[in-house]
């Protein structure tokens, strides 16, 4: 087929959600019977947002890059940065951007993600106040770092208190300002909060809560100063404003495509939005009412889009929202129904605080289901716990013998997970995939993540994958060393000579 025939799928936005997009289209069985063009905003190509943080640590713009300009055109992709979009002619389908480019397509995908929200209060736009967003956000950050002794991030949510991690390691004073009564409130119940605060706080970073900012004014001993409705205050050099996101929606409000009632550019279960050739996938997109805020569910949305693009049927039927990480250090994981909105559930809680430890389960009010959880401090239980709630597993006759001392798994779970467990939402890799990955000659990480591309996404299934690999080469007669150090000399030796025998 030559290329004037060929489909013009248009992408708008290239960032972790329009990439995989692309990279999805371009491995689907007919990839040649489209043109692919995409268009961003930005100055380079798709990098990895959920790692941004790495910035401050040595990664570079390179290392967090998801694609690279001689891959694109080595796999016949188009691509223009730097350009925003700026119009679309639905009826006679094409774009127009800022510069004034013209490009036609039979099917338009928009995945022009979100923005952060700067709340509106006087002196947010001066010289030192920052978003957290994108890797030119981070550049002018570490430039206003060199520049300040102290730092504050107004909001204490998952993306806040990464920008905290940042300005703590730029050596800084750090604050964390947040209205709420307690940190990642959509995330944490109140014993996971309260003892994240106080790990964070132990680590020199000081927290505010219930506080709002009333404007930003000229400081007397530093830059700026924050005055807060209940009449204290607070002053720094340098603010990060990680108040929330909001859907980049305004392209498709002006070309009077439908959008959610609070914002949102809406779609159905096939990634469609009112326009029967446009799509809409990542955090622009609103399905039944709802936002997603990770990648995960914006990879399953491109997945869903490229199948209805080419021809099949798969549909989108919502995401789990759970998540794990590390924030300034301290290990974070909420699952489902973690704050327990759920009419007549219940909720057990197990707290260590010489260890630093704290679980809590909601479970369903008959005691059979488990609905969340909240780990802080130890996440060792994430992934069996997300399997128990996402595939509705019955519970024991006392489930909070689940997070007690002495119950915790030894590691050996993965064996437990059928088939076709899901291990990697982000890519929707399954149990099944990763083994055969193994028995076909795998044998490290980083090899699973290019056959499979498990781990890809937000990489908080990455110990899982680690330990399902051990156990498949465990199986397959491997030595699994964790460690060369802890190998005695002759140990040593007789891997040495085990190995040279081996050619």
């Amino acid at each position: 087929m030559n290329t004037k025939e060929k489909q013009k799928v248009v992408v708008i936005g290239n960032g972790m959600v329009g990439h995989q997009f692309i990279e999805y289209l371009l491995a689907s069985d007919n990839a040649d019977d489209y043109e692919i063009t995409t268009f961003s905003e930005e100055p380079r190509l798709a990098y990895d947002r959920v790692h941004l943080s790495t910035y401050f640590s040595g990664s570079t713009a390179a290392d967090l890059a998801l694609a690279e300009r001689e891959y694109y055109r080595n796999k016949g992709v188009n691509f223009i940065l730097d350009d925003k979009v700026v119009d679309i002619n639905k009826s006679e389908k094409w774009i127009i951007t800022q510069s004034g480019r013209l490009k036609a397509y039979d099917k338009l995908v928009l995945a022009t993600g979100s923005y952060p929200f700067v709340p509106p209060v006087p002196g947010n736009d001066q010289e030192h106040c920052h978003v957290y967003r994108t890797i030119e956000d981070l550049q002018k950050i570490k430039v206003s770092g060199g520049q300040s002794k102290v730092g504050v991030v107004l909001g204490g949510g998952l993306l806040g208190l990464e920008a905290a991690y940042a300005i703590k390691g730029m050596g800084l004073e750090t604050h964390v300002v947040e209205f709420a009564p307690k940190l990642m409130s959509v995330q944490l119940d109140d014993g996971g909060s309260k003892l994240l605060r106080d790990k964070i706080e132990r680590l020199g970073v000081n927290v505010h809560t219930q506080k709002s900012t009333l404007e930003i004014s000229d400081g007397e001993r530093y830059r700026y100063r924050l005055n807060f409705t209940d009449g204290s205050h607070l002053e720094t050099d340098m603010i990060i404003f990680s108040a929330g996101i909001r859907p980049q929606d305004e392209l498709a409000k002006k070309c009077e495509i439908s959008l959610g009632h609070r914002g949102g550019i809406a779609i159905d279960d096939h990634c469609q939005t009112s326009e029967k050739n446009i799509y809409a996938i990542g955090e622009c997109a609103v399905w039944e009412g709802r936002i997603f805020g990770l990648v995960a569910p914006g990879y399953q949305m491109a997945k869903v889009a490229v199948s209805h693009i080419t021809g099949g049927q798969a549909k989108f039927k919502g995401s789990d929202m759970s998540t794990k990480l590390k924030l300034l250090g301290v290990d974070v994981a909420s699952i489902g129904d973690s704050i327990a909105r759920t009419p007549g559930a219940k909720t057990y809680s197990y707290s260590d605080i010489s260890g630093d430890i704290y679980k809590s389960l909601v479970v369903s009010e008959d005691g059979k289901t488990l609905l969340g959880a909240v780990l802080v401090g130890d996440v060792g239980d994430y992934e069996n716990f997300l399997k128990i709630v996402l595939n509705r597993n019955e519970l024991p006759e006392d489930p909070q013998e689940m997070i007690l001392p002495g119950t915790k798994s030894d590691g050996t779970f993965v064996d437990d997970f059928a088939d076709t467990d899901t291990i990697c939402y982000c890519n929707d890799v399954c149990k099944l995939v990763i083994t055969s990955a193994v028995r076909n000659g795998a044998t490290t990480l980083a090899q699973i993540k290019t056959q499979t591309l498990a781990s890809t996404g937000c990489g908080g299934c990455t110990d899982l994958v680690q330990q399902l690999l051990d156990s498949e080469l465990n199986k397959l007669g491997a030595v699994v060393i964790k460690d060369i150090g802890q190998l005695s000399p002759d140990s040593l030796q007789e891997l040495v000579d085990d190995f040279a025998d081996s050619f």
